[in-house]
């Protein structure tokens, strides 16, 4: 088996557990709206991965689908605000929710589905046994901590720097770090780990893998905001440039210009999304290509990409020997080599 089959073999039950916490009731066309992206699910990657860590290390497939749905409701209202943030057209192949009924009911959804989550955790403590529902309950509070901390760093960025001259690697890999790796990679997996009783060597070796194996991901997301077909992305394409966002693409590219390509770089970079015309968009993809920028980022990404590999087999001896660790080492490929 591989994730992708894993997350498919698990991802009725997540999402019966969603509907569950958040059945349409009276107000209707309220509870309508917040479950709306929950509806449209997304690739569950993110419940996927705890489910499969926490499976890995001896946890109840029964003991998990709560803690998953919780995650994957976090995604959810996570992204019904980020793409407030982040003035985004489509979501998940259709229109983002505050296209489709406004941002302030749009918020007042991401506010209730957020609520929900913090219920689904109060109850999982409940389920697990204080100390093990403690502690997870604390490591999923810093992972989100540590994630807005890294939005607040790319909205600063994009909202207020808008200057890829003040901006370098570090700035790049800060914001990925929290928003990415923790939150999509090794936050999940050490979810998973402590729902299985594990400890901080556990939770070490899995960030040790997920850190280099979240940044290829976003590196890989960052490519296919350059060249996917909307259809199969969900997404528009060229956002990340719409949007002013700092990625190693864009940074490369500003490296290796000249004066004048710098120059135009920087005029773009000035503007907000809605100033920017669709000209100016094809300039900043057009110098991406003529210095390889994009071929230059995935070598980067198969990088990372191996070093998660190498930290798999470093931790070898230390990792249970099950079925499971198996489809862990197709996630960690699927995460850096993937279409979508």
């Amino acid at each position: 088996m591989n994730f992708k089959d894993y997350i498919e073999l698990h991802r009725d039950e997540v999402y019966r557990k969603i509907c569950e916490y958040i059945p349409i009731k009276e107000p209707e066309g309220h509870y309508r709206i917040v479950r709306d992206y929950s509806d449209r699910q997304g690739s569950y990657r993110r419940p996927g991965l705890l489910m499969l860590s926490g499976q890995l290390f001896g946890a109840r497939e029964d003991e998990l689908v709560l803690p998953a749905a919780a995650m994957q409701l976090s995604e959810d209202w996570i992204l019904v605000h980020d793409d407030i943030e982040d003035h985004s057209e489509l979501r998940r192949g259709k229109p983002a929710l505050h296209k489709l009924y406004g941002q302030e009911l749009a918020i007042n959804a991401g506010d209730a589905a957020h609520m929900v989550m913090w219920k689904m955790l109060k109850d999982n403590i409940r389920k697990m046994g204080m100390r093990r529902g403690s502690a997870f309950f604390d490591n999923f509070y810093r992972m989100l901590e540590y994630t807005v901390e890294g939005q607040y760093i790319e909205d600063n960025f994009i909202y207020n720097v808008r200057s890829l001259a003040a901006a370098d690697e570090k700035l790049y890999f800060r914001i990925i770090q929290g928003k990415t790796c923790y939150y999509t990679v090794y936050g999940p997996m050490q979810l998973g780990a402590i729902a299985a009783g594990m400890g901080k060597s556990e939770l070490g070796m899995l960030k040790e893998i997920g850190m280099p194996a979240g940044m290829a991901f976003q590196i890989v997301d960052d490519i296919l905001d350059m060249r996917a077909d909307e259809k199969v992305f969900g997404k528009q394409r060229y956002g990340d440039l719409r949007e002013g966002k700092l990625t190693l693409i864009m940074l490369d590219a500003y490296k290796s210009a000249d004066a004048e390509e710098k120059k135009e770089m920087q005029r773009i970079y000035g503007k907000r999304r809605e100033e920017k015309s669709e000209e100016e968009i094809m300039y900043l993809a057009g110098i991406a290509e003529k210095y390889g920028s994009i071929e230059k980022a995935r070598k980067k990404a198969e990088w990372y990409g191996a070093a998660a590999k190498q930290a798999i087999e470093k931790y070898s001896d230390q990792l249970p020997k099950n079925e499971f660790l198996d489809v862990m080492l197709t996630a960690i490929e699927e995460l850096y080599v993937r279409k979508k």
